[in-house]
């Protein structure tokens, strides 16, 4: 078996089994599902149409998050530009649930590392080796960015309880 169909095999197997946990954790950077899924299909052809440049340094499934993170964050971007006549686009009220709603502010008002960290961790379930290869940072840096985005939340929190 020649290695780009190795490699074919690898990334349509990684689709399959973890389609969701993709789509999860593309949800949560884009806030739109619609948009996540397109996010992880853009990610995916970008894989199998870039199959060779993957150079085998660390897993295949840590090369594949890097991909649909990086489609995602390109697709949450885009949609931050997107206007009509000039006007920003609203976001539709969400139900107020003033719990869930205080947690996905505190969330959002996190800086963009340490929220990915989150979201990979928690939603993708990913290990520190496997974060800081999606993230081309270190594990140890993985860990100290996830207790900062912690500490900001619990603190955050509190000062929403005490309000």
């Amino acid at each position: 078996m020649a290695k780009g169909d190795l490699q074919l095999e690898r990334i349509e197997g990684a689709y399959r089994l973890g389609y969701g946990q993709f789509l999860h954790v593309a949800t949560a950077i884009t806030g739109d599902v619609e948009l996540a899924a397109d996010a992880v299909q853009d990610g995916f052809v970008r894989a199998i149409t870039r199959r060779n440049t993957y150079r085998g340094a660390g897993e295949v499934e840590g090369w594949l998050w890097r991909i649909v993170v990086n489609a995602a964050r390109d697709v949450s971007a885009r949609r931050r530009d997107v206007s009509v006549d000039g006007v920003p686009e609203q976001e539709e009220p969400r139900p107020a649930v003033p719990e869930i709603n205080d947690v996905r502010a505190a969330v959002a008002s996190l800086p963009e590392r340490q929220r990915l960290c989150l979201f990979l961790r928690y939603f993708a379930d990913l290990d520190y080796q496997t974060i800081g290869h999606v993230l081309e940072i270190s594990p140890g840096t993985v860990g100290a960015t996830l207790h900062s985005a912690h500490s900001a939340l619990r603190t955050q929190l509190e000062e929403v309880r005490s309000v």
